[in-house]
């Protein structure tokens, strides 16, 4: 079981880190790989087929700003679950960018969190329905959030 994040940029990467802070909550591996498919599609391609060969469970998660057809060209490919998380340092940034995440074509099923402890715990739900004890600790985070109002 793992998450590997597929990233458009290095800049991407701290936000990335992010993410796989809440990840290590759950003591789920992760791996950040930074391939743009605008810039070098034939790399992501090579990436995904790797992926797409690994029989582990796992679930990919996008990081990617501006025009964000990483996400699309993953979900399109790959055969497990890809979560997007566009990174945004301000309102602005998300109203430009928000919508090359949210506008996919059908046949390319993209779950976007704008959220990096969402897409974190989306992450963490998606691969519990198949490891008794990751579904625990899923459970268990539910219960101290509702015990927290």
């Amino acid at each position: 079981m793992k998450v590997t994040f597929l990233l458009g940029s290095v800049s991407d990467t701290d936000y990335a880190k992010k993410i796989a802070g809440v990840l290590d909550e759950f003591e789920i591996p992760s791996e950040i790989i930074v391939a743009s498919a605008h810039k070098v599609p034939e790399m992501v391609v090579n990436i995904i087929e790797k992926l797409n060969a690994d029989p582990q469970p796992q679930v990919v998660i996008t990081v990617v700003g501006m025009s964000n057809g990483l996400a699309g060209v993953a979900a399109a490919s790959l055969v497990h679950p890809v979560v997007n998380c566009p990174p945004h340092d301000n309102l602005e940034e998300y109203m430009i960018d928000i919508h090359s995440s949210l506008r996919m074509p059908s046949e390319v099923p993209v779950m976007t969190c704008m959220n990096y402890k969402n897409a974190a715990i989306a992450a963490a739900k998606i691969l519990g329905e198949g490891n008794v004890d990751l579904k625990h600790k899923v459970t268990e985070r539910i219960k101290k959030v509702k015990s927290s109002y």
